[in-house]
């Protein structure tokens, strides 16, 4: 795996969405190509990313983070494309996160240098893992989470093992009751940090925590919401502090996903004896999406004064295939294609067939079931849809979406392919 491999693969109508009459291309080659989504040229379904949304997001993040003193290491879990972590480093990303050792592994071959998994690590084969690249990778810092003391007795034993190993940077997780992974109180999560302090096999470089899960949207509740993880993140940062346990000349400090992250990013930088990096984690942001995110930041845009925000840059395309009945239309598009486990589908656009121009679908209209392969898309009657039609989709929770793609057209405002994103999963 190197990094021409992941950047610039060979694509093939193997995969869904390439002509299919197509011969093999380098990805490099696709822009080059002059295909066109609404003429016709890629068969449906067909996830694509629109360039200058994408584009505006990358440098909005980036912008908003830094603006605060904060650095961003967003989750490369969203969409696992080696094309847009360089993307995202390139508009200057302090680091990737990502949730496994895989993953990682990834992140590192595209050209990360700065890496946090936000997980748990403690396998035999993952520490390894890890410690392989360190060894390969001189310049790589890669950190990981740690929330328990039997945690901490695996990654001991593994380097009882292995003397020759260098030490495991590691965040300490706080956590909530009822939450997810992470100390559920001060004094567990005080002690576990002396134990972190004490051992040979890591060295302590700062706390995080995942506030994302129970955000609603709503400020009054959100706003209450994030300052109990804030003031636990920040007790806990300042206790390790006042004790000496942290391990490095600087502290890093974690938090943030896509939902609340405006909401916890002026929290990252308690003042402690030695400097500290606030690091923003949010991924969703690079393409965000038309449902639970753009609720989401409607709240962020509310609070922040900050104009526009996030765009939804990723939409599904797929034909009408049937309109058996009156009020109802089947898309050639389903479960294997697209995200539907936080909301079903969108309908945005509609090109008919035998045109190549774009109307705003009712909003009246709506995605009531989907199937394997399947979406019903459900109106007043008669739907203006005939079979043959196009019907642009927008989605909800841009992970899900992702994952099912290997490549992604990237396209312009005409949906003129302009070049290609391919996918790691």
């Amino acid at each position: 795996m190197t990094l021409h491999s992941l950047i610039d693969p060979l694509i093939d109508a193997s995969f869904k969405g390439f002509p299919h009459h197509s011969a093999p291309l380098l990805r490099s080659c696709i822009g080059q190509q002059g295909w066109n989504v609404l003429q016709g040229d890629l068969p449906l379904p067909l996830a694509v990313v629109k360039r200058e949304v994408l584009q505006h997001n990358l440098a909005w993040m980036q912008d908003f983070a830094s603006a605060r003193g904060l650095g961003l290491a967003p989750h490369g879990k969203t969409s696992m494309s080696p094309q847009l972590f360089r993307h995202q480093l390139d508009a200057g990303a302090w680091g990737m996160t990502f949730a496994n050792v895989t993953q990682a592994r990834i992140g590192v071959a595209a050209g990360a240098q700065r890496c946090l998994i936000a997980n748990q690590v403690l396998a035999e084969v993952d520490l390894r893992g890890i410690d392989d690249l360190k060894h390969r990778h001189p310049e790589l810092r890669l950190l990981f989470f740690v929330d328990s003391a039997a945690q901490l007795e695996l990654i001991e034993a593994w380097r009882q093992r292995h003397p020759a190993a260098q030490a495991f940077e590691v965040l300490l997780e706080i956590g909530m009751p009822g939450g997810r992974t992470g100390c559920r109180d001060l004094p567990q999560a005080l002690h576990l940090a002396e134990l972190l302090h004490d051992s040979a096999a890591v060295r302590l470089a700062g706390v995080a925590c995942y506030e994302g899960l129970a955000a609603t949207g709503q400020t009054a509740h959100d706003v209450a919401y994030a300052r109990q993880w804030i003031e636990r993140l920040q007790a806990l940062a300042r206790a390790c502090d006042e004790q000496n346990l942290f391990d490095t000349d600087e502290v890093l400090l974690s938090a943030g996903g896509s939902a609340i992250f405006d909401l916890v990013a002026d929290g990252l930088k308690p003042q402690l004896s030695r400097p500290v990096i606030g690091l923003l984690r949010s991924g969703c942001y690079v393409t965000h999406d038309q449902g639970h995110y753009r609720r989401m930041m409607r709240a962020v845009t509310d609070r922040t004064g900050c104009g526009s925000g996030l765009q939804a840059a990723l939409e599904v395309w797929a034909h009408v295939q049937s309109c058996p009945e009156p009020g109802l239309a089947l898309l050639a598009v389903g479960k294997r294609d697209i995200s539907y486990d936080w909301d079903l589908p969108t309908p945005l656009l509609v090109c008919p067939r035998g045109t190549h121009e774009l109307q705003a679908a009712p909003t009246d209209w709506q995605i009531s079931q989907l199937n394997d392969q399947h979406a019903y898309l459900q109106g007043p009657a008669p739907l203006a849809l005939q079979v043959g039609d196009r019907v642009g989709l927008g989605i909800s929770h841009p992970c899900t979406t992702f994952d099912k793609w290997r490549w992604l057209p990237l396209v312009d405002r005409h949906y003129t392919v302009v070049d290609a994103l391919v996918t790691c999963f």
